[in-house]
């Protein structure tokens, strides 16, 4: 009789561990079932996280149109493609090809735009030379070979027309072209070109405008002024 009890004792607790054993795997597969729901839920999280902090906001990609900010202009032009003012230190004529030195020449606008720096005989000034569709005609004050498409502007003043005896730093020949989208350092200028024109900044001023054969347009502190002798469109800060 004591061995008949001590074994029905033995195999009740094995059918008791056998028990708990079993309950214990289908608590853990439950819990393992889980597991794909959780990391569901996770793998959501990255469209509510925050953007990198090295990230940058949208660079202004529409050219700037008449009346823009000057801020607008600079952001815009500083948008552009940076090129090595290196390659911008001679300029062309007729197959003679000679060096600026520290100044710059350039063209844009499939060279209907020459812009150059002449700093040993009007400083820091940027002249251009544009091939208007309407250029400014001719003042009874101008006297000599009038050219209309003739722009000087420093920055504090821009001016448009002028009567020129000699072809100035031109006489050299024109700059390379500028491609639409590149940016070019002048001194205290940065230029880019684009296919309505070449615009180009004076940062000492904040004062901007636009060279195109479709008219000549000012930006930032320049505005209308009545023109010297001389001289068809005016514009000064």
């Amino acid at each position: 009789m004591r061995i008949a009890a001590l074994v029905a004792v033995s195999f009740l607790a094995v059918g008791l561990v056998a028990g708990c054993s079993h309950g214990g795997l289908e608590g853990g597969n439950s819990h393992s079932g889980q597991t794909p729901t959780t990391t569901q839920a996770s793998g959501t999280s990255p469209t509510a996280a925050p953007a990198p902090s090295g990230s940058k906001s949208p660079q202004p990609s529409a050219v700037p149109n008449a009346g823009a900010a000057i801020s607008d202009v600079i952001a815009w032009i500083e948008a552009g493609h940076p090129v090595d003012p290196s390659h911008y230190h001679t300029a062309t004529r007729e197959d003679i090809i000679t060096s600026l030195g520290s100044d710059i020449a350039v063209t844009a606008q499939a060279s209907k735009v020459a812009c150059m720096t002449d700093s040993k005989h009007t400083g820091s000034a940027l002249e251009c030379l544009v091939a208007l569709t309407s250029p400014p005609p001719r003042p009874a004050t101008a006297y000599g070979e009038w050219k209309g498409g003739w722009v000087d502007f420093d920055g504090t003043n821009l001016q448009v027309g002028a009567a020129r005896g000699d072809p100035g730093p031109f006489i050299a020949g024109n700059g390379s072209e500028l491609a639409d989208g590149d940016s070019l350092s002048l001194g205290d200028y940065r230029c880019r070109a684009d296919q309505s024109g070449l615009f180009c900044v004076n940062y000492a001023h904040q004062s901007a405008a636009r060279f195109s054969t479709a008219g000549i347009e000012q930006f930032g502190c320049l505005r209308s002024v009545p023109p010297p002798d001389g001289v068809g469109i005016a514009f000064s800060c």
